[in-house]
């Protein structure tokens, strides 16, 4: 592969990574942000590129990182005006009779947010595990929400072999996360 394969990349592939990074972060700006990240990443690390799965895939695999990465960046950013100092920051979340000019959301249960975020890294973690080709159709049906005839043509395997593969990928989520100590009691 040489540099103009980027270019025939974002043209033939573009659209769709485009699409699938939109629906996970609800932004364009995002989402074409991780567009760009994973073609810079593809054409950094296409020499590993093994040919084993084809362009779409491979760069789909990419970006779901670059999804996570940004999912990220957005949890441990805090928006404050930009343009002003810090007491102006400050005085600017305030009315002037000294409320929220915003009224603060709930705060939920913080057993139940510290739960969430154990399930959440036993999700990753038991993703991590799955053979390729399940966690290849795993990621297409239950992340990036693709349809069987979708993925069987993104894949180029059977409707039978893509919902082997997607119920072998669940029964190991289930087992790994019953592992970790969620067996989904009180589900």
């Amino acid at each position: 592969m040489d540099a103009l394969d980027a270019q025939a990349w974002l043209t033939e592939h573009g659209d769709y990574l485009f699409r699938v990074a939109r629906r996970q972060l609800r932004s364009d700006e995002q989402a074409e942000d991780a567009v760009q990240e994973t073609l810079l990443a593809a054409l950094t690390a296409r020499d590993r590129y093994a040919g084993e799965a084809s362009p779409r895939t491979w760069l789909t695999a990419i970006l779901k990182h670059k999804i996570v990465d940004a999912i990220r960046r957005q949890m441990r950013e805090v928006e404050l005006p930009r343009d002003a100092d810090d007491e102006e920051a400050v005085d600017a979340l305030f009315r002037a009779d000294g409320h929220w000019a915003t009224p603060l959301g709930a705060w939920g249960n913080p057993q139940t947010a510290a739960e969430l975020n154990q399930l959440r890294h036993a999700l990753a973690t038991c993703a991590d595990r799955l053979k390729p080709a399940m966690a290849q159709v795993f990621s297409l049906r239950e992340i990036a929400g693709m349809e069987t005839e979708e993925i069987c043509k993104e894949l180029d395997i059977t409707p039978t072999n893509c919902w082997v593969l997607l119920h072998r990928a669940r029964l190991f989520m289930r087992q790994c996360l019953e592992l970790n100590g969620f067996s989904g009691a009180g589900a």
